[in-house]
């Protein structure tokens, strides 16, 4: 409990801290005294541009975040996300046909909202169908089948790419980076109604995945239905993906970096690990996005893009971390 108490607050203070200052960098430097005067060019892009893109790399990487841990926990493997379910593929072949059908134009955001949101379901349902054997669920063949699936997603995304207008095929490249841009308010109200509650029922439900990460067995023992209880946990963790997915594109690694570094230095609990993540989570990304659009300014580097740089050399280290334990 002590340890709750010590670790929160200091994920809190980065988080704000983060939501503070991610919005002060950038090509143009901003007068802190000017932002709070209205009709201001500095206002202006404080207000407009980078803070709401601050808040939804906050929100994008929380929720993404979270969605990596309960994976992980369900299938009992510290390298699980959402990709490794096919979920994030899923969500983005939704989008990517959204794309082009004309659904994802502005004033038709809910129509891309709802294609991704149901990519993410309909992955989900084949998946845990394919991989479920009585009153269990097989990790091994919910791996294997979210790998399949997910290489169809992506074999059918590089055909609806390629047969669509050109203008619109670059709409697709560019949302496949996976990035963090300024949105409206009412866009980011709309995705915190997805992400906070879904967040707050993992959070409050984190016994649960305590026992799922010890297996199946062990939390029907303890009294937990497990089979619903993983319906509802991949269910939810489905949502997030889904809802972060259809504003940001996919962004790889997210889900993986921050719930597994603080696995190691915090322990496996999820009433501590869930929220921590969901925190240093959108912390995160916050960084990544303000290393983006400033290290080859004016030009922007999408967050996609240095996650995956960073992701990749530390999955590689994961692995090679427990070869050398394994041996």
């Amino acid at each position: 409990m002590n340890r709750f108490w010590s670790v929160l607050p200091l994920c809190l203070l980065i988080s704000v801290g983060a939501l503070v200052i991610c919005p002060l960098i950038g090509p143009t430097s901003l007068d802190f005294r000017k932002i709070w005067t209205e009709g201001t060019l500095d206002a202006q892009i404080f207000w407009l541009a980078r803070f709401p893109r601050v808040l939804l790399a906050l929100l994008a990487g929380g929720a993404l975040a979270t969605a990596g841990v309960l994976f992980q926990a369900l299938m009992r493997d510290a390298l699980a996300t959402p990709d490794t379910l096919g979920v994030s593929s899923g969500a983005s072949l939704g989008a990517v046909v959204s794309i082009c059908f004309g659904w994802a134009d502005s004033a038709r955001l809910g129509g891309l909202w709802a294609a991704s949101l149901i990519g993410a379901g309909l992955v989900l349902m084949i998946v845990v169908g394919l991989s479920s054997s009585g009153r269990n669920v097989s990790s091994f063949t919910l791996l294997l089948a979210g790998i399949t699936i997910n290489s169809m997603c992506v074999a059918i995304m590089l055909f609806l790419q390629s047969v669509t207008t050109l203008g619109r095929s670059l709409a697709i490249t560019r949302w496949l980076m996976g990035g963090v841009d300024a949105v409206e308010y009412r866009t980011l109200g709309l995705l915190a109604l997805f992400v906070l509650p879904a967040t707050v029922l993992l959070i409050w439900r984190a016994r649960d995945w305590n026992l799922l990460a010890v297996g199946q067995g062990w939390a029907t023992a303890k009294g937990l239905d497990a089979r619903r209880s993983l319906r509802f946990g991949y269910a939810a963790g489905s949502i997030l993906a889904g809802a972060v997915t259809a504003i940001t594109g996919p962004i790889g690694f997210a889900g993986l970096i921050v719930p597994h570094a603080l696995r190691m230095l915090i322990g496996p609990d999820h009433r501590l690990l869930l929220p921590a993540s969901f925190l240093l989570g959108g912390a995160f990304l916050a960084v990544c996005d303000a290393i983006g659009r400033t290290v080859f300014a004016p030009a922007e580097l999408p967050v996609g893009v240095i996650t995956a740089l960073l992701g990749g050399p530390f999955f590689l280290w994961v692995l090679s971390t427990r070869a050398t334990i394994k041996n």
